[in-house]
């Protein structure tokens, strides 16, 4: 038996990218029990995708018979078990995936991060992020992060200069600038860029849409800024195809179905040469602690979905001057519950 509950996350500030804006999110958190062990996942259904909430319980309570009958040990054999089943709704298969290892981190009497043989020192430092909003209340953010050394600024409403330019006037800490898909002319994009080249920016992310794969890797030949890709990359499946246009991918646990699928994707992306952020959705501490255990082996961090939220049922991760601070708990190292 599969425990579900759907939470709402409340936003300490609207939440606003280049598609929409929110003011809360509404995840739902499993709990799978079995010799008096409990493991934890969480789901962040995320409409860029075709998810919500109540779509998600349901291949939860779809896949409910798999876990019943699964060897919990044996959670690759689970994972590919979850693909044949769960088709869409890949935050589902998240939660399921991260409740397993969970289970399995706790029945060992092991951190995550020590099962995969990392080593949590290595953990790098996550960027703070900031939604679209005035310049004026930009500034008042920013001057809420002073121990956050990098930010990642949202921008596609058509006033990047007037953005970058107040964030500017207030700090000179390295930028990651994130697009979300909203620049649809690749001329736009190399304006625009061009532009930010001078602005001691560290990456771009996903500046144009998914589909326009052929117009970013004609934007990359004519910047020197490395272009992430986000929106673009889902599974292992979508990265050999990337590497002509993007030097890097965000991996979010959310997007690949779980840790066991983003491990592959972290591997076949160094493989090809491509660097790793992992990023998050609007989470809590629980989801963002569990894609924290794979930070010691990527070279970017982007997990503060926890710190945008007021609410939050969990305690795992900390976070000291924006490094990740991971700590010997077994499994996924979080207390709390839902």
């Amino acid at each position: 038996m599969i425990d579900i509950k759907i939470k709402k996350l409340q936003l300490r500030n609207t939440w606003r990218i280049a598609r929409n804006s929110s003011d809360y999110k509404e995840n739902v958190f499993i709990k799978i029990q079995r010799n008096g062990i409990a493991g934890f996942g969480e789901a962040a259904p995320n409409v860029r995708y075709g998810e919500n909430p109540q779509l998600t319980i349901e291949r939860i309570r779809k896949a409910e018979k798999i876990i019943e009958n699964a060897d919990l040990f044996q959670f690759t054999a689970i994972k590919k078990t979850l693909d044949e089943e769960i088709q869409d709704q890949n935050c589902a298969k998240a939660a399921i995936d991260m409740a397993v290892m969970d289970w399995v981190g706790k029945s060992l009497d092991v951190p995550l991060y020590k099962l995969w043989g990392l080593n949590p020192l290595l953990a790098p430092i996550t960027s703070f992020s900031i939604g679209i909003d005035t310049p004026d209340i930009l500034k008042k953010k920013i001057e809420q992060t002073k121990d956050f050394p990098i930010l990642k600024i949202k921008v596609g409403k058509d006033n990047e200069k007037e953005i970058i330019k107040a964030v500017r006037s207030i700090t000179e800490k390295p930028l990651r600038i994130d697009v979300n898909e909203a620049w649809t002319s690749k001329e736009e994009a190399l304006e625009k860029i061009l532009w930010m080249q001078e602005q001691n920016i560290e990456f771009i992310e996903q500046p144009m849409p998914a589909d326009m794969l052929q117009e970013t890797a004609w934007l990359r030949e004519r910047i020197n800024i490395p272009i992430v890709a986000d929106e673009s990359v889902k599974n292992v499946s979508d990265i050999a195809k990337l590497s002509c246009a993007f030097e890097g991918i965000n991996i979010k646990l959310m997007k690949s179905g779980g840790l066991v699928e983003a491990i592959k994707m972290i591997e076949v992306a160094h493989g090809l040469g491509m660097k790793v952020m992992l990023g998050c959705m609007i989470e809590s501490s629980l989801a963002i602690t569990a894609a924290a255990h794979l930070s010691p082996c990527i070279e970017w961090a982007d997990l503060d979905g926890n710190l945008l939220i007021n609410n939050d049922p969990f305690q795992g991760v900390k976070v000291e001057n924006g490094k990740l601070i991971l700590d010997d708990s077994p499994g996924l190292g979080v207390s709390g519950d839902f």
